[in-house]
């Protein structure tokens, strides 16, 4: 697997714990990678996007609210919030990504980790944002 593809994912599952427990949970980071990965540069990668993410939050929900027009936020599942969470960061502060690739691996993403319908409506949501950036 990619590095960075792994990355996200452990980004995913540890925006997922914050959402749901809380900032405590990056008391736990460390310990978190020392069980879930070896590379250290992977769980450098994605302890930045983690702490990028967490530290913007508001800035990568307010995209997210306004184009998820029919859904209200607090309803989003939280596997499908993390998912959006992490790609509107990267589409505004990882210039380095291309948007397509963004887009594609949190569909990717949705389709490891949330249901059959989550990954048309992650694109759906992100096509929505990217055209507003």
């Amino acid at each position: 697997m990619d590095r960075r593809t792994r990355a996200r994912e452990l980004t995913i599952q540890t925006l997922y714990q914050l959402d749901v427990q809380g900032p405590d949970v990056l008391k736990f980071l460390d310990k978190f990678f020392a069980e879930t990965e070896e590379e250290d540069s992977v769980r450098k990668l994605a302890s930045e996007w983690i702490k990028g993410t967490w530290e913007n939050l508001q800035q990568c929900d307010e995209p997210i609210i306004d184009s998820t027009i029919k859904w209200q936020f607090s309803r989003l599942s939280p596997v499908d919030k993390s998912i959006l969470r992490l790609s509107v960061y990267q589409l505004k502060f990882c210039p380095d990504i291309p948007p397509k690739v963004v887009i594609n691996e949190a569909i990717e993403l949705a389709k490891k980790f949330s249901t059959d319908k989550s990954p048309g409506f992650v694109n759906g949501v992100l096509d929505a944002i990217l055209k507003k950036l």
